[in-house]
């Protein structure tokens, strides 16, 4: 069995590359980690061109009707060249859940979504920070009115508008508002890895009967296989930029001399290059293989996606920190580029549940609950 991408999803690849690596070098992505609002306006129209927004979006709705491997295949090379930008949140996430909701609003959102002239965010974690339905408390009602407040939510200052996941009488309920609506305000959060994170407060918020996004009460059912394939993008994600961090590794063992040979000559180094290479195919065989399963509706799917994001997360933060390792004191410096990889990998090891809660749903699925 053959898991790998299709020549067009190799070719969307390296078009990728090629269009990244000149306008996202290092330096650039360094720049805008510390700028407020953390990614270049002019570089998302540029993507939007290239229809990248638009992947995951019916054709009849202007997008290019992308399947999940496109997607991956796309994100990978986003997590290569360390890409800041809300392309899983909007293009991945909120596009997937707006189009299996249907309905007029979502289906109004969708082609400007793809035109890259929208950004959607999702705001579902609170104070507790569990990613499952017991963990919502905010009380959703429409008509009426919204009080409360959302963690943790990406890149809400740039988002237009925004996807809330409360609780109503009859469960999880999902609701679509605009980012401008009277009450809605997003205050930036601190965060060790320069991710853009806000805390989204909903004062006295009015709502109505056309902001309700699907049935009520079917929130989570909505928004749950779109998260799952925000795990499996943020896997993905990973699995390029530990991917990155092996070829500046291999690359500095070339070339950095240490006793009188280049320090890739030690068996030592050579090891720990053989085990970077082994954590990252082994990240991105995993990725594959549920994207497969994904596509191919296979019952297992689930248990899949969370093996990938569960394994991803621990197996490409080692390669992260090995790679310090193997770099030494430059490799520590924000003058080297591997610092962004590895705060990029760790950010993205906790978006979309993190090893731990990816664990628990392998061991459901294998009978160990």
């Amino acid at each position: 069995m053959d898991l790998s991408f299709s020549p067009s999803q190799q070719l969307l690849q390296q078009s990728a590359r090629a269009f990244l690596q000149p306008r996202c070098p290092p330096e650039r992505v360094q720049e805008w980690a510390l700028d407020p609002r953390g990614f270049a306006a002019d570089l998302w129209k540029e993507i939007a061109t290239l229809g990248w927004p638009g992947l995951l979006v019916p054709t009849e709705l202007g997008g290019s009707g992308g399947s999940v491997g496109d997607a991956l295949a796309l994100v990978e090379e986003l997590g290569r060249a360390c890409f800041p930008s809300p392309f899983i949140a909007s293009a991945v996430v909120a596009t997937t859940a707006l189009a299996a909701a249907g309905g007029r609003r979502a289906h109004a959102l969708l082609p400007a979504l793809a035109m890259g002239e929208r950004i959607c965010a999702l705001a579902v974690l609170e104070e507790s920070g569990r990613f499952d339905p017991a963990g919502l408390t905010l009380p959703v009602v429409a008509p009426g009115r919204l009080t409360g407040r959302k963690l943790f939510v990406s890149d809400a200052h740039v988002a237009t508008d925004v996807i809330v996941l409360g609780q109503a009488a009859a469960g999880p309920t999902a609701l679509l508002l605009p980012m401008d609506r009277a009450g809605i305000t997003a205050r930036p959060l601190d965060s060790m890895t320069g991710d853009k994170l806000f805390e989204l407060e909903l004062a006295d918020v009015e709502t109505g009967p056309d902001d309700l996004l699907g049935a009520p009460g079917g929130g989570w059912a909505l928004l749950a296989p779109a998260c799952r394939l925000g795990a499996l993008a943020r896997s993905a994600e990973m699995v390029g930029a530990a991917q990155r961090v092996l070829e500046l590794c291999v690359d500095h063992a070339r070339v950095r001399v240490q006793g009188g040979r280049p320090i890739g000559g030690y068996q030592a180094i050579q090891h720990a290059c053989a085990d970077l290479f082994r954590d990252v195919e082994s990240a991105r065989w995993l990725v594959w293989e549920a994207a497969w399963k994904l596509e191919s509706a296979r019952p297992d799917a689930d248990a899949a996606v969370a093996a990938a994001k569960a394994y991803g997360a621990t197996a490409c933060l080692r390669v992260a920190r090995r790679g310090h390792q193997i770099m030494g004191a430059i490799g520590y410096s924000e003058e080297h580029p591997l610092h962004l990889f590895h705060k990029r990998i760790l950010a993205a090891g906790l978006d979309m549940g993190d090893a731990a809660l990816h664990l628990e749903t392998v061991a459901r699925a294998i009978g160990l609950a």
